[in-house]
């Protein structure tokens, strides 16, 4: 057991008033559109492994290098590396289209009644297939403003329920980052992972419906939304959903979606063999900072573990939460205000993991339980900041289509987090202490 050293944790504090401070100042002050977005968070991130180095003088530069690569040897790293660059090549490969056919299509099989509950499974189904709560706001939110348009639905209550199926597929989905972030670092299955979650997150997405329908019948319905779509395009949705469920390998689902991606998008005559490349470059693309702050973040905290600082965290939280219902809910304010401070889930979860591996261990807490939590958590506390990406990209989408709308007229429709925090709470109580 290291000597604790609460100065050890400054590169956190560093990192965390950086990125925060910017971010408040382009966002707030400056009135930067998506300023809290615009900030270089691994330019934030290596300032804050720059003080690390500078610390311990008793330890050479040299001997820091080889602390921060053993840090980095990990299996779990490497795994969450290349799932991510796989997840974001088979998005580059379905693209927009495959989702917006499956909101289209779900929207055509029912009333214009019950128009908005279908918003709420269409988003819930999109960011399962799609593991991307950001990128099923952005699709599905212009579908959204449709809705309100011609049905007479107040259009913060159809932005809510997208904004709240979008977190609930983040959170459960076998290629969200979220996901891969908390399961490897956790060294948990995603399929356990998945059912640890499933019920945790199905109660509160009843719950969201019935309020939804609650307010639906309460309201005067003008007309109904119609467009073509694709069946066909669905395909791989379905077949990832299906093989992340019975436990195929993530590497092979991502696989089986891709190819059948491709199949399929080409032998419509979407995309040619050229583009389909182009996009599953671009798609991979968009997954490198991700995997840089996940590479930054293990050297950071490489450092901070040989200094001694997680043992002086450790032993603060060990003296506030007493036993596994305590470690259960250290762990989750714990994610919820690294998230609070970084606005990004997976950044939180990344920072939060060798922590709360630590306390799994210290509470006699299962792998899969703390990975649960851990997602649960950060998806809770993104969902809900006003400076979240997923609010700011609902509100840029609205006010790109004309419409305005705050972040504070959103908030009181997001129903699935707060049942989701509600359920999350039920299902610590009742662990076995």
């Amino acid at each position: 057991m290291k000597k604790q050293n609460t100065i050890a944790l400054l590169p956190i504090a560093v990192f965390l008033v950086l990125y925060l401070g910017l971010g408040i100042l382009f966002e707030y002050i400056m009135k930067i559109p998506m300023g809290f977005y615009n900030v270089p968070i691994i330019i934030a991130f290596l300032v804050a492994i720059f003080v690390a180095c500078l610390q311990n003088h008793s330890v050479t530069f040299d001997e820091k290098l080889g602390i921060m690569a053993q840090g980095l040897a990990d299996k779990n790293i490497i795994t969450m590396l290349l799932i991510f660059l796989t997840a974001g090549a088979f998005v580059g490969v379905v693209g927009r289209s495959s989702a917006e056919s499956v909101a289209y299509f779900m929207l055509s099989l029912i009333p214009a009644r019950f128009a908005v509950m279908v918003l709420f499974v269409v988003a819930c189904f999109v960011s399962i297939a799609m593991g991307t709560s950001v990128g099923t706001i952005t699709l599905i939110v212009p579908i959204a403003a449709a809705v309100s348009e011609a049905s007479g639905f107040g259009l913060p209550l159809c932005v809510g329920a997208v904004m709240g199926g979008a977190m609930f597929g983040d959170n459960l989905s076998f290629i969200s980052d979220t996901t891969i972030a908390a399961c490897n670092g956790q060294g948990c299955r995603m399929k356990d992972k998945f059912r640890e979650n499933f019920f945790i997150a199905l109660p509160a997405a009843i719950l969201t419906l019935i309020c939804i329908a609650v307010l639906s019948f309460k309201t005067d319905i003008a007309g109904a939304v119609s467009q073509e779509y694709h069946l066909l395009q669905i395909i791989p949705y379905i077949l990832v959903l299906i093989g992340g469920i019975i436990g195929i390998n993530v590497f092979l689902v991502l696989i089986i979606g891709i190819v059948s991606g491709a199949v399929i998008m080409i032998a419509a005559g979407n995309i040619t063999p050229y583009e389909l490349l182009t996009n599953m470059g671009s798609g991979a693309s968009g997954m490198f900072e991700t995997c840089m702050v996940a590479v930054l973040v293990a050297a950071m905290c490489a450092l901070i573990r040989e200094y001694g600082g997680f043992e002086a965290l450790l032993s603060a939280i060990y003296r506030t939460f007493k036993g596994k219902r305590g470690g259960l809910l250290g762990m989750g304010l714990l994610v919820g205000l690294i998230d609070i401070a970084t606005a990004n889930n997976t950044v939180a979860i990344v920072m939060a993991n060798p922590i709360a591996k630590e306390m799994a261990q210290k509470y006699g807490i299962t792998s899969r339980k703390t990975a649960s939590i851990l997602d649960t958590f950060s998806c809770i506390f993104q969902a809900v900041i006003p400076y979240g990406a997923q609010m700011l990209v609902a509100i840029s989408a609205v006010h790109e289509l004309g419409y305005e709308i705050s972040a504070f007229n959103v908030l009181p429709y997001l129903f699935y987090p707060m049942f989701l925090l509600a359920s999350s709470l039920v299902a610590i109580v009742k662990i076995e202490r």
